[in-house]
């Protein structure tokens, strides 16, 4: 898909202000997490699938936490669509979702829990969630060990 020329030049200007990694809904999740005492990979490539990466990621427990933005990834909640330009950003914005879809179906195929939030969640509730699904996966592999089958 070949970018659309801007409809002006203040649209120009923002969209090239957009930040792609480190959010501040990442950065405050991440914080949250460290200061709990979680360690973690930022920006950890999704495995088989080259340019495409997990915002945060227990790699030992296999858990991938992506954050996604509402405007880019179409919540279901916050998503606008924009007006100039209509027809490729709603091709443009089709695709993230699907491309979301097929990385969370790769994923899965790799053994891998996938945990996605929107940007506008509590970081405190996400955090949350994020540290049960570590603490669950680490006793799941305690358990597995104890009975000889670990990874």
């Amino acid at each position: 898909m070949r970018a659309a020329p801007p409809s002006s030049p203040d649209v120009s200007a923002r969209m090239s202000r957009q930040t792609n990694r480190d959010t501040s809904a990442e950065r405050a999740v991440r914080q949250l997490l460290h200061a709990s005492g979680y360690r973690y990979r930022t920006h950890y490539p999704v495995p088989g699938m080259r340019r495409r990466k997990i915002d945060i990621a227990f790699t030992r427990a296999r858990l991938a936490v992506l954050i996604d933005g509402c405007f880019w990834h179409g919540c279901p909640t916050h998503a606008t669509s924009p007006k100039a330009n209509a027809e490729w950003w709603r091709q443009k914005l089709d695709r993230n979702i699907e491309r979301d879809q097929e990385t969370n179906a790769q994923l899965l195929s790799e053994g891998w829990t996938v945990l996605r939030f929107w940007e506008h969640e509590s970081p405190d509730a996400v955090m949350r969630q994020v540290a049960a699904a570590v603490e669950w996966e680490k006793a799941s592999r305690r358990k597995r060990q104890r009975k000889g089958g670990g990874r």
